[in-house]
């Protein structure tokens, strides 16, 4: 807005002193201060309110103008409540460096001309961002993309004050304006993620808001363009593999205009996902024919001829085929009504990449595959390091989760879930089929564990864990009954902690000293109990058979 609007508007009790030439620069703000020299705190093309408590004699009038003059602002308007009037010192002033200079009715509040000015200001400057997103629309519809989201976050940022990020489902940094900050911490984009899809499972009015320590946030959905359009039936076809725009800000309030401009935003990201999802087709298309061949019982030859054509499309410049890992997932609703692979596919594409890297980019190395509810991965590895130094590289199934477990969870809500699996790395097309057999295993042993989100991988399928979760669910009630349940009841009775002394007697490898030091007894005590559990149970802890049939029995129940 231009000052000699403020003229225009009674309310404002605003009465000109001086400056009528420069009456047409542009207001970007307004600051209320009674320091002797706020110039540190100006950016520049503000209007300055005072109330004149800063001047003790008519010496001061000189040195507050000239700063206020040297940090550009726009203008002074000060108060007339303590003096009655405005001093000719600073009229003059004023006068001296060229700063307009209003007289402010002691019955009108700073307060009322600040809130006009921000009205007045942050209209104009919405209008002008929405015409520049609208620019910035059409340009990447037609053409190449213009910087990407970063553009878009950097408008909100300069323009409106508004500190923006974009995240992915599982709560990975994808975007933010350069103008934001700090990069927000991976615990706090897990959060916003996790509460945006809990907001969008339940049906809550959109934008969501949210408080998370002591900043507030406004979530707007970024719906990718082809499903937007077609409308999607069900809310869990799309609420694992949308976008979110968080906004540092509480738009309760927001007018409609704003509402309306953000919705603009978010609509223009979306253009950039649909770009970056149809430059994953090709990648998609070489892991669906890879698998073809695995499953199909291919010659390796022919598998290694794919393989290498995958290579330099995945890993360019890498110059030697790399080492290659299976990530199987699993993505099942209660009833069966929507399909889980497209879903497990997004998901796939998002959480194999380091949760710390931002940006579109580090998921371009990573081909996906789906069929039915299961998605199926093959995941690059240059160069596999453990040949050298002996520590394990690639994909863990332990660090896959850990930090997108919580915004999954609430994205699957009651009726979902999600398994993973996760093969050892092989370096030949013959390992391939037995890696994707191996990830398809461990993705097995991690449905048999509760949790709407769990992983395993393929150190797991040597170990009786393997095992367990295949055991018949009335086969294993039977089991641990007839061995725990008269342990238990004698606990119950007695409080003689039974079940505690034989955990911890067959983690101590039946060393009756490490045992009794464990458990802060005498031997004799140790002795006392064990004999007790042989005698209720009818078998020797001294026997290999029966310590094994205990320490399967306790991992069952």
């Amino acid at each position: 807005m231009r000052l000699r609007a403020l003229l225009d508007t009674d309310a404002l009790g605003l009465r000109l002193l001086g400056g009528e030439d420069e009456l047409d620069r542009t207001v970007r703000g307004v600051m209320t201060t009674d320091l002797k020299d706020p110039s540190r705190y100006l950016a520049g093309g503000e209007l300055v309110l005072t109330g004149l408590a800063w001047r003790r004699d008519a010496e001061d009038s000189e040195p507050f103008v000239r700063a206020l003059a040297g940090a550009g602002v726009a203008g002074v308007a000060a108060g007339t409540a303590e003096f009655g009037y405005v001093p000719e010192d600073l009229v003059v002033a004023c006068a001296r460096h060229r700063l307009p200079l209003f007289a402010v009715h002691e019955s009108v509040a700073f307060a009322t001309i600040t809130e006009h000015v921000v009205r007045q200001v942050s209209g104009e400057r919405a209008g002008d961002l929405a015409a520049v997103v609208d620019r910035h629309r059409r340009l990447m519809t037609s053409g190449p993309a213009g910087g990407g989201p970063d553009v878009v976050l950097d408008l909100l940022g300069s323009d409106l004050d508004l500190r923006a990020w974009v995240l992915s489902p599982a709560g990975r940094l994808i975007a933010g304006s350069k103008l934001a900050g700090p990069a927000l911490p991976p615990e706090v984009c897990a959060g916003l993620a996790a509460e945006h899809l809990n907001a969008t499972r339940t049906g809550r009015r959109k934008p969501h808001r949210v408080t998370l320590g002591s900043a507030t946030y406004s979530l707007f959905p970024i719906r990718s363009g082809g499903r937007a359009a077609q409308g999607s039936r069900d809310v869990r076809e799309t609420v694992l593999s949308d976008w979110v725009l968080a906004v540092e800000a509480d738009a309760g309030d927001w007018p409609e205009e704003r509402l309306d401009l953000l919705q603009g935003v978010t609509q223009l990201i979306a253009v950039e996902r649909d770009r970056r999802d149809a430059a994953r087709t090709v990648r998609r298309r070489l892991a669906q024919e890879i698998l073809e061949l695995v499953q199909t019982g291919a010659a390796p030859a022919e598998i290694a001829a794919r393989l290498r054509v995958a290579a330099p499309v995945l890993l360019p410049g890498l110059g030697a085929a790399p080492h290659w890992q299976v990530v199987v997932a699993r993505v099942e609703w209660e009833g069966g009504a929507v399909e889980g692979g497209p879903v497990a596919q997004a998901l796939l594409e998002e959480i194999l990449v380091d949760p710390l890297a931002t940006g579109p980019e580090p998921s371009d190395r990573i081909a996906v595959a789906h069929t039915g509810d299961e998605a199926i991965a093959l995941v690059p590895l240059p160069a596999v390091s453990s040949e050298h130094d002996g520590s394990e590289s690639g994909v863990l199934a332990d660090a896959l989760l850990q930090s997108v477990r919580d915004p999954l969870a609430a994205g699957l809500d009651d009726d979902g879930r999600l398994t993973l699996g996760v093969s050892a790395s092989v370096h030949s097309a013959e390992g391939l089929r037995g890696a994707l057999e191996e990830a398809r295993h461990a993705r097995r042993v991690a449905a048999a564990r509760p949790g709407r989100v769990c992983a395993a991988g393929h150190q797991e399928l040597a170990s009786h864990v393997l095992l367990l979760p295949f055991v018949p669910d009335d086969v294993r009630r039977a089991f641990t009954a007839r061995l725990l349940d008269p342990l238990r009841e004698y606990d119950r009775r007695h409080r003689a902690e039974l079940i505690p002394t034989l955990e911890a007697f067959l983690e101590c490898d039946g060393s009756w000293t490490r045992c009794a030091s464990r458990l802060h007894l005498h031997v004799n005590t140790l002795r006392y109990r064990v004999g007790r559990i042989e005698q209720l149970t009818s078998r020797d802890l001294s026997r290999l058979e029966d310590k094994l049939d205990f320490f399967l029995a306790l991992r069952m129940s």
